[in-house]
């Protein structure tokens, strides 16, 4: 696990700084402070900070290949490296070290672009090949590691976060329109975009190819939703816990100590009871509370460490908030809004203190139905064709009752009369769209942004897919990737720990998205089929449990510790001057939260991150933490 950084310029271009390349890995020192090397040449710069995770005295970056005519950076885990490492040497491969940085170069060198399809793992990759003078940059499947890149004539510039880019002096600064209504609309910048217009995310399972000044995208990988698989029910519980205890076991892969995040429901649970039933030592589990009772998890995770017999880390926390926000706008380099980064910071800065990995239950929503919000679009789907005449109805009834009632039935309505995408978008957007218009009036145009992407991606699938299929493969282009892997990672890295998600082994995550509707949502309930798999590790009431986001008492904040910080981000000169944010609108729903008339702290939440972020990316230097 690591960082990497680099830079390769265009033919009859100056050879790179090899200065520049230190300031792009130092300034994320974090992700790596083991360890740190620097490949440079008359055409490339590729440089990496290093978390050692395997092979431990063996595994330094920058790799090369025998005749260091091909030099990889990588940043994440390849977890099949030894198999495909038996393969290679099987064909005449020589290997001078015992981690899997060395796999990727002679797996190029044997398959060329056709690795990374062999490739179980998460990663960000970079490939300098000097024979043709190619840039190879590559992302694992689902996104667990983050890739940005910068491309102009002259050179093309990546990092895994984008603070290393903007260590390059003709690193473009200009906000994208287009990025910040996507932010006002669903709370994140979603991939392809960045927030800043020459800067563009690597999207998942693809790689890119820069040669001779241009670049070329192609995807290497797809999920499959369309196929079922057609067995009986009993069969496919035994399948789905083979290919759990697989996914967890093979993620197990560490020199280092190691444990999990157990929040106490099912998917770490799972995760935790799987690990447990592997090792032969007690699993390390972490987890968080807050001293508000409704936030707390802290018995629901008790419980499953005494079953489970875990060496178990608890600790309930009292933030300094207005401290903790502007350490996480650093460390996201873009504006992020979803507030559970905080407990996910805090709990990894918790579990640091005893091991160096951690694996979590990221993706078990996505893949299992487990969303509230997939069981709300099921239930306004079985209108069918009468979802307008339901939609004119509800429109009209809602003008008919006082707010919030009348505006939620209005809103609802509206909804149903929309394209499918947009329809189960507009229940994801964290923001409604009268409410981004108002916030975003001066940025000019329109505010609601509408990802072009998921209309490919609904018209790929086609109206005879079932609708939580739709939904399922819109999460996994976007949602997924762009918020709550994007939260794992920099929360992760922030404190320099290693995050792993199980779930979204290859393998299992085909299985579980070819499951039909009836065995992922039943009787009202997602994870159908998990929840009867996990009945073999794990005790009833952890079964039943309902689901609980990893929340925050923002709602008090706005109206205790962040109320100052609001009050007076929303007076300063700049954030009325800066154009960003409609200070009037901003003023009103702050009135509006703290006088209780209404809640609107997640709103409060989202202007207050873009602010601060606007605060220490455009307004200062953006040099050092």
């Amino acid at each position: 696990m690591c960082g990497i950084a680099g830079l390769v310029v265009a033919p009859n271009q100056p050879a790179p700084s090899s200065a520049l390349g230190r300031g792009m890995t130092q300034v994320i020192r974090h992700r790596g402070p083991d360890d740190d090397g620097l490949h440079s040449d008359e055409r490339a710069l590729l440089g990496m900070r290093r978390l050692s995770i395997i092979d431990v005295a063996g595994g330094h970056q920058p790799v090369y290949g025998a005749d260091r005519d091909v030099c990889v950076v990588f940043n994440g885990e390849i977890y099949n490296f030894r198999e495909l490492r038996a393969q290679l040497e099987a064909d005449g491969h020589a290997f001078r070290s015992h981690g899997d940085a060395e796999v990727i170069v002679q797996a190029y060198l044997r398959d060329g672009e056709r690795c990374f399809e062999r490739f179980d793992g998460m990663f960000a990759i970079a490939i300098w090949d000097r024979r043709d003078h190619s840039l190879l940059l590559a992302r694992d499947r689902f996104g667990e590691k983050p890739l940005y890149y910068a491309h102009n004539a002259q050179r093309l510039l990546f990092g895994s976060e984008l603070k290393s880019l903007l260590k390059a002096p003709d690193c473009p600064r200009e906000i994208d329109s287009e990025a910040l209504r996507a932010y006002f609309t669903y709370g994140y910048v979603p991939c392809p975009l960045s927030i800043f217009s020459g800067i563009r995310k690597l999207p998942p399972a693809h790689f890119l190819r820069y040669r001779e000044g241009k670049i070329s995208l192609q995807r290497y990988w797809q999920a499959s939703l369309a196929a079922k698989v057609t067995l009986s029910e009993a069969a496919a519980e035994d399948a789905l816990a083979e290919h759990l205890q697989h996914a967890v076991s093979s993620r197990l892969i560490a020199d280092v100590p190691f444990g999990a995040f157990l929040s106490g429901g099912l998917d770490s649970s799972v995760v935790v009871a799987l690990m447990a039933e592997t090792l032969s030592q007690p699993v390390k589990t972490f987890t968080i509370g807050f001293r508000e009772a409704a936030y707390s998890e802290l018995d629901d995770a008790r419980r499953v460490a005494t079953h489970l017999g875990t060496e178990h880390h608890e600790l309930v926390v009292a933030p300094d908030a207005v401290a903790l926000l502007q350490q996480l706008v650093w460390h996201f380099d873009e504006p992020f809004a979803d507030s559970s980064a905080v407990p996910t910071f805090l709990v990894s800065q918790l579990a640091q203190q005893h091991v160096k990995m951690v694996l979590t239950g990221d993706g078990g929503d996505e893949l299992f139905g487990g969303y509230d919000r997939y069981l709300r679009l099921l239930a306004l789907e079985r209108l069918g064709p009468l979802q307008p005449l339901a939609g004119m109805a509800l429109r009209i009834a809602g003008t008919l009752l006082p707010n919030p009632r009348g505006g939620r039935l209005q809103r609802v309505g509206e909804r149903l009369g929309l394209p499918f995408a947009e329809r189960y978008l507009s229940g994801v957007a964290l923001t409604r769209p009268d409410q981004a218009h108002a916030l975003c009036a001066q940025a000019g145009g329109k505010s609601h942004y509408h990802l072009p992407l998921l209309d490919q991606v609904d018209s790929d699938l086609g109206a005879g897919n079932s609708a939580l299929d739709r939904a399922v493969a819109i999460d996994l282009q976007s949602y997924l990737p762009d918020d709550i892997l994007v939260k794992l990672d920099r929360m992760a890295m922030a404190t320099s720990l290693e995050g792993r998600a199980p779930f979204l082994e290859p393998g299992l995550a085909q299985f579980a998205l070819q499951l039909p509707e009836s065995l992922r949502v039943r009787d009202g309930r997602g994870k159908y089929l998990l929840r009867k798999v996990a009945a073999r590790w794990l005790p009833a009431d952890v079964l039943s449990k309902p689901k609980q986001g990893f929340a925050i008492p923002i709602a008090e904040w706005f109206r205790g510790p962040l109320r100052a910080l609001a009050q007076d981000t929303f007076a300063g000169r700049a954030f009325r001057e800066r154009g960003l944010i409609d200070p009037v609108a901003a003023d009103a729903l702050l009135r509006e939260h703290v006088s209780g008339t209404a809640d609107r702290s997640e709103t409060l939440w989202q202007v207050l991150c873009l602010e601060l972020w606007a605060q220490r990316f455009i307004d200062p230097p953006v040099a050092g933490a």
